[in-house]
């Protein structure tokens, strides 16, 4: 089962994370934030609560009850590293 054994929050929309496999880096989620029209993605536009991203059930989330699936993030963050390489 994958999981998110690490997460910090950087800046702006950019959270450092690593899985339980051994790969991490740096997810920008700014992206994701600000296109998802729902109310629960367009609270954490405010960087202040998106700043309060916390590990939680093996995952990341918010205290608005937002949180993402590590599958979700790991495949995200594999197509941001090959992006920044290329």
């Amino acid at each position: 089962m994958l999981c998110i054994t690490k997460a910090k929050y950087l800046e702006n929309y950019k959270i450092e994370i690593a899985f339980n496999n051994s790969l991490g880096g740096v997810i920008d989620l700014e992206n994701i934030v600000k296109t998802d029209h729902r109310k629960i993605f367009q609270q954490l536009v405010d960087k202040k609560n998106f700043s309060q991203v916390q590990l939680k059930f093996d995952t990341i989330a918010w205290k608005n009850g937002l949180d993402l699936a590590p599958e979700f993030l790991f495949d995200l963050l594999k197509q941001q590293t090959k992006q920044r390489q290329e």
